[in-house]
């Protein structure tokens, strides 16, 4: 059986779990996390990009976009504005699981539509860290 490349992309802000907002996004850093997560699923080599940048999240999406099995993609708040962002997941081939760690439709209005939803094969919302495992799953 091939071995499966995954890759998790997390947007703006992200580099803060653990510290950010603990009561909405947890305690847990994502370097933790994602280290459990690939003991837990040692058939699949899982590569990890984060930026706060929109045009770096569109380069990285181009980069791979074309020779993995699947992307997870927690946009953070571009979700909610990026035209751009949804333009770059329409463009390549690997499919795209959008994640995100609160409950995008229990928050404010404008936080309660996905511009980025509609081009992925899926959307994990409000399942705090569990929905990037949620999302492996699907890949397997």
């Amino acid at each position: 059986m091939e071995e499966l490349k995954i890759i998790i992309i997390n947007g703006p802000n992200l580099n803060l779990l653990g510290i950010r907002e603990p009561q909405i996004y947890g305690r847990d850093s994502f370097e933790a996390f994602l280290e459990q997560l690939q003991l837990n699923h040692p058939s699949m080599t899982i590569h990890y990009f984060q930026s706060n940048h929109e045009g770096e999240l569109i380069d990285k999406l181009h980069e791979v976009g074309f020779s993995y099995n699947g992307i997870i993609l927690n946009p953070g708040a571009y979700g909610h504005t990026s035209l751009a962002l949804a333009d770059a997941i329409s463009s390549i081939e690997t499919p795209v699981v959008e994640v995100h760690i609160s409950n995008i439709f229990a928050r404010e209005p404008i936080r309660r539509q996905s511009l980025i939803a509609n081009r992925c094969v899926g959307l994990i919302t409000g399942l705090g860290l569990k929905g990037y495992e949620l999302a492996l799953e699907y890949f397997k």
